[in-house]
């Protein structure tokens, strides 16, 4: 498949911002557009695929009988669509709400988080690529749901385009995020030391690494859990180590409110990466926690994709 123009005058934009302190590496799903190689680029790994290893793939187990497996099929009927939607929301919910009962989650998250979670997801992905299932199968849902339903779908939509499949024998390094609770915890010291809203930090750490789960660097050299280049790092990173999320969190908070954040989060964004379908999906995710904070909680249960030749690939997760 031939290079498109689009990402032609990215690449000519990201070699003049590679001359004056490049803003933080492309983020994942969304290479195709920034400054890494559109040719490997992964769904939901950082830009530029990571180097291959010799890890393998967590192994999947069914869940218990009243919950929906790993891989249970996702309904193709819009009405069906709907009610295993909503079903799967109102679960959700309930669950995260046990979970979260009495103060920050800790630890792993429950079982039933953890799969109804992963559930949800893998009905936004297929809604993704069947806009006209989908809009039927919203169209029948509660105003708010709907509302949801439409922005994570758009979202995952902005950055699907963007990506490019990888090989299908790759393989990456990735590993188990820190709780939750200390997550938030670190999203909303930075931004009370750098008035940059902790849903808008939470929300490009979801989609750069999913919360940490990936730990390569990326073809690019970009490192660590908020994916900075090196150069970048050096002028924002004030003093701390790249790969330490406290310290990640705080140097892109510090990036963010340098580039025009909270003023302009769109200008910020697009700084930190330079893909107008990242600035998009960033800030719909970030509003879907705005209007209700257990969407963090299943956010932060989301797994990581990849897109590969030879079909899709989740490489976390039960």
């Amino acid at each position: 498949m031939g290079e498109r123009p689009e990402i032609t005058r990215s690449r000519d934009r990201c070699r003049a911002r590679a001359r004056l302190l490049p803003a933080v590496a492309v983020a994942v799903l969304v290479a195709a557009a920034g400054c890494g190689d559109p040719a490997r680029t992964a769904d939901t790994v950082p830009s530029s695929a990571p180097a291959p290893t010799t890890e393998r793939s967590p192994a999947r187990t069914p869940g218990p009988p009243d919950l929906p497996a790993p891989d249970a099929k996702i309904p193709g009927d819009a009405a069906k669509l709907a009610a295993a939607l909503e079903k799967t929301a109102g679960r959700l919910a309930e669950a995260v709400d046990a979970w979260t009962a009495g103060g920050a989650a800790k630890g792993t998250p429950p079982e039933e988080v953890r799969l109804l979670a992963l559930h949800q997801q893998r009905i936004y992905r297929f809604a993704a690529r069947h806009p006209k299932v989908a809009d039927r199968a919203f169209a029948r849902l509660p105003a708010g749901l709907a509302a949801q339903a439409r922005d994570n779908t758009a979202a995952i939509r902005e950055l699907l385009s963007l990506a490019r499949p990888i090989k299908g024998s790759a393989t990456f390094k990735v590993q188990d995020p820190l709780p939750a609770g200390t997550l938030l915890g670190h999203f909303k010291k930075a931004e009370r030391r750098f008035g940059v809203e902790w849903e808008v930090l939470a929300a490009v750490m979801f989609a750069e690494t999913k919360f940490g789960r990936v730990r390569s660097a990326s073809h690019a050299g970009a490192q660590g859990p908020m994916q900075f280049m090196p150069a970048t790092w050096k002028a924002y990173g004030m003093g701390g180590d790249i790969r330490n999320v406290r310290d990640a969190v705080m140097a892109a908070a510090n990036y963010l409110r340098a580039t025009g954040a909270p003023r302009d989060y769109r200008r910020a964004l697009h700084a930190y990466n330079p893909s107008q379908a990242y600035v998009n999906a960033i800030l719909l995710h970030a509003r879907q926690i705005k209007r209700d904070p257990r969407n963090y909680y299943a956010y932060y249960n989301w797994q990581v994709y990849v897109i590969t030749t030879t079909g899709e690939r989740r490489l976390t997760g039960p």
